[in-house]
C-alpha cells in the first residue's frame, strides 16, 4: 500500500547508521536533488544539510508560538482541560510546541505540523497534523469522506484532502530521503552511485540509484486510537522495537491502514464498518514481504520480519 506522491528520493552518501530522524527546520527544495547537478555538490545531502546544529528554538517554533491558537481562516480555540490526555496527545505539538521534546518537529507549515512518530513501527515515521481546530477534531472519515450532499461542504472537504495530499507528498519525499541515508550504505542498487560519489572523479551524471520514494506509503488508520487527525507517512519494512504486538502490526499492513489516495470512499465501503475494522485487526498475521501466512506468532512473525528486512535492505 504505497502512495506514489512526487520525485523520486536517489540514494544520498552518508556514513551515519540506524539512527532516527532529528531535524526541527522548514522544509528545503534541496530535497528533490537532481542527477544533473554538480555531483561534488550531491556529496552533500539534503539530510546532511537538514541535519546540521540549530539554534535551540527555530524560526518555526517562535512563529508557533506566537500563534499557537489561532488557526488560519479560524476563531480562537479553546484548549481541552486535558490537553496531555493520553487521546490528545498529538495536541501539544499544534498549540504547545514549547512543551515538545526537542527535534519532534520536523516542520510546521501554514496548515499542519509534521512531527517524528513516538512509537514509529519502522525505520521512518512520521505524522502530518491539521493545525486548524475546524479539521484535527474529525475522524480520517469524517474529513476526507464526508456524509453529505451539499455541493459547497462537499467541495470543502475536497479542498482540504487535496492540501492534506500536497502537504504529505513533499514530507513523504523528506521520509524517502531519511530512509535514503538510513539504508543506501547497505544497498546493492545504491552502490554505482555511491562509489561515483565517493571516487576523485565524479562523473557529471551520477548513476541511477534506489527508488527510496517508491517505499513510503501515506494513509490512515480506519480506528485511529488518537483523538486529532492524524495521517502517517512512513517506511513499510517494519523494522521497530516499538513493533511489539499483533494488534501493531495488523494495524498498518491490513486494510486497516488506509492509503490517503483512497480517499474519498464509497459510502458502503465496509471499512467503515466496526465490525470489519476490528476483523482486521484481529486477523492472522502475514508477513508484508512474502505473504506467509503467521497466524497469532507474533513471536515468530518478528523472527521472519528480521530476516525480510536484512533482505531488503540489501536490495
Amino acid at each position: 500500500m504505497t502512495s506514489s506522491h512526487g520525485s523520486p528520493s536517489k540514494c544520498e552518501d552518508n556514513k551515519q547508521q540506524e539512527s532516527r530522524l532529528n531535524i526541527d527546520v522548514p522544509m528545503t527544495s534541496q530535497l528533490n536533488s537532481n542527477a544533473t547537478e554538480s555531483p561534488r555538490s550531491l556529496k552533500r545531502s539534503a539530510f546532511a544539510e537538514l541535519m546540521a546544529p540549530k539554534p535551540k528554538q527555530s524560526k518555526t517554533a517562535s512563529q508557533i508560538e506566537n500563534n499557537k491558537s489561532t488557526p488560519s481562516n479560524g476563531p480562537l480555540m479553546s484548549l481541552p482541560p486535558n490537553l496531555h490526555a493520553y487521546q490528545n496527545g498529538l495536541l501539544p505539538y499544534v498549540h504547545q510546541p514549547e512543551s515538545c521534546t526537542p527535534g519532534t518537529i520536523v516542520r510546521t507549515t501554514e496548515n499542519t505540523v509534521l512531527i517524528r512518530d513516538a512509537f514509529p513501527k519502522g525505520l521512518v515515521h512520521l505524522l502530518l497534523i491539521p493545525r486548524d481546530p475546524e479539521w484535527y477534531v474529525l475522524t480520517p472519515f469524517e474529513a476526507f469522506s464526508p456524509a453529505s450532499t451539499e455541493r459547497q461542504k462537499l467541495d470543502k472537504h475536497m479542498a482540504f484532502l487535496q492540501l492534506i495530499r500536497e502537504e504529505a507528498g513533499s514530507a513523504a519525499n523528506l521520509a524517502a530521503s531519511e530512509l535514503s541515508r538510513l539504508v543506501s550504505p547497505y544497498s546493492t542498487s545504491c552502490k554505482a552511485r555511491h562509489d561515483a560519489l565517493e571516487g576523485d572523479d565524479p562523473p557529471a551524471t551520477l548513476p541511477e540509484g534506489r527508488d527510496f520514494r517508491s517505499e513510503i506509503k501515506i494513509g490512515v488508520h480506519a480506528q485511529p486510537s488518537m483523538a486529532t487527525l492524524h495521517i502517517h507517512i512512513m517506511s513499510g519494512e517494519n523494522h521497530s522495537d516499538k513493533l511489539k504486538n499483533k494488534k501493531h502490526y495488523n494495524s498498518f499492513n491490513t486494510n486497516f491502514f488506509i492509503p490517503l489516495d483512497d480517499f474519498p470512499l464509497m459510502e458502503d465501503d465496509n471499512l467503515m464498518d466496526k465490525v470489519e475494522q476490528d476483523s482486521l485487526v484481529k486477523g492472522d498475521m502475514k508477513c508484508w514481504r512474502c505473504g506467509k501466512n503467521f497466524g497469532n506468532k507474533f513471536k515468530q512473525l518478528k523472527e521472519h520480519l528480521e530476516d525480510e528486512y536484512n533482505a531488503w535492505r540489501s536490495i
